[in-house]
């Protein structure tokens, strides 16, 4: 299956259980996967059948400033709802990276994986 990856995306929201996360934007790093056919696009070299990379950031974007996410695991859920109600794509993954993790130790952030995939497959 073809796939579409923006990987790296940076924003800052408030994600977290403590008080402070939930008040305090953090740097949080997403990236999205979106599996759907791209043959058609691929051998027409046409953009009006592309789809719109810039769509696909603005919905992570619009997902992650509706904060505070009590979870990663939610926020990514979220997200990927999101990127399925677009009907091309058939299955999706998010990876939410958060550096700031109040753990007592080295670190370097904590990851969040999740895929899913449109009912009807």
């Amino acid at each position: 299956m073809d796939k579409i990856e923006l990987k790296g995306m940076r924003f800052h929201t408030c994600v977290g259980l403590l008080p402070h996360e939930e008040h305090v934007p953090q740097p949080i790093e997403l990236d999205l996967t979106v599996w759907l056919p791209l043959r058609s696009v691929g051998e027409s070299d046409s953009p009006k059948e592309l789809m719109d990379y810039r769509d696909l950031y603005r919905i992570v974007a619009d997902t992650v400033g509706k904060s505070p996410h009590k979870l990663l695991e939610a926020l990514c859920e979220k997200v990927a709802a999101r990127t399925l109600d677009i009907n091309a794509v058939e299955r999706v993954r998010v990876v939410a990276r958060k550096p700031h993790v109040p753990i007592d130790g080295p670190l370097d952030h904590v990851e969040v994986e999740i895929t899913r995939e449109r009912a009807e497959h």
